[in-house]
C-alpha cells in the first residue's frame, strides 16, 4: 500500500527520462515513416500502432526493459511497415491479401442488408455517415462505399438537371463493384 502515490525519486527520474526518449524517437521516427504511419487506419496500420504504443509504454515503464531495447523493437516495426507497404504498392495480390477489399453496402436507395451484416454495419451507421457528407435524403444518395481504411464514403447521385453521360466513371465503377459484391 506504501507504493500507491509514490515509489521512490531514483524510479520516477527514470520514467521521465525514458519517456521524454521514446516519445521523441517515435515521432522522429513517423516523421522518417512519413504519412502512412499516421494516416486513417487499415487494419495493418491500427495493428501497428496499438503495438508500437504497447511498446513504447512497456519501455517507459518496465525497469526491465531497457531504452535500448525498447526503441529497437519499435523501429524495427517501422521498418517492417515500410517493407510491407512498400511490396503492397507494386503487388496487387499482396496488397489483397493484408487490406480488406472496400464494398459497397448501400446502393440507389437500398440498404444492402448482406453485405451489412457482413461488414457488422447498421443502418443508423450509414444514416450518419449520410449526415456527415450532408445528406437529408437516402434518395439523393448513389452509393455508400465501406473503405479499406473502415470509412464510409458517401457517394451523391448528380444533379437532376445533369446529363445522363458521366464523364467521371463514378457509375460505371460502382456497377463493377456491385457485380463483384453478388
Amino acid at each position: 500500500m506504501d507504493m500507491l502515490i509514490f515509489d521512490d525519486l531514483e524510479k520516477l527520474g527514470r520514467i521521465v527520462l525514458t519517456t521524454v526518449m521514446v516519445y521523441v524517437m517515435i515521432v522522429l521516427a513517423t516523421k522518417v515513416a512519413g504519412k502512412r504511419s499516421t494516416s486513417q487506419l487499415n487494419n495493418f496500420d491500427w495493428i501497428m500502432t496499438v503495438m508500437i504504443g504497447s511498446l513504447g509504454a512497456s519501455t517507459i515503464l518496465l525497469k526491465n526493459i531497457p531504452l535500448i531495447e525498447g526503441s529497437s523493437a519499435i523501429l524495427t516495426l517501422y521498418v517492417l511497415q515500410f517493407l510491407v507497404t512498400k511490396y503492397a504498392s507494386i503487388s496487387p495480390q499482396f496488397s489483397d491479401a493484408i487490406l480488406s477489399d472496400p464494398r459497397i453496402v448501400f446502393y440507389q436507395g437500398q440498404f444492402l442488408p448482406d453485405a451489412m451484416r457482413e461488414e457488422r454495419l447498421t443502418r443508423q451507421e450509414l444514416e450518419s455517415a449520410m449526415r456527415a457528407a450532408e445528406v437529408n435524403d437516402a434518395a439523393d444518395v448513389e452509393a455508400i462505399i465501406f473503405e479499406s481504411n473502415a470509412q464510409l464514403t458517401v457517394i451523391k447521385k448528380p444533379p437532376k438537371n445533369y446529363d445522363n453521360v458521366r464523364d467521371d466513371g463514378i457509375s460505371q465503377t460502382i456497377v463493377a463493384a456491385m457485380r463483384d459484391n453478388t
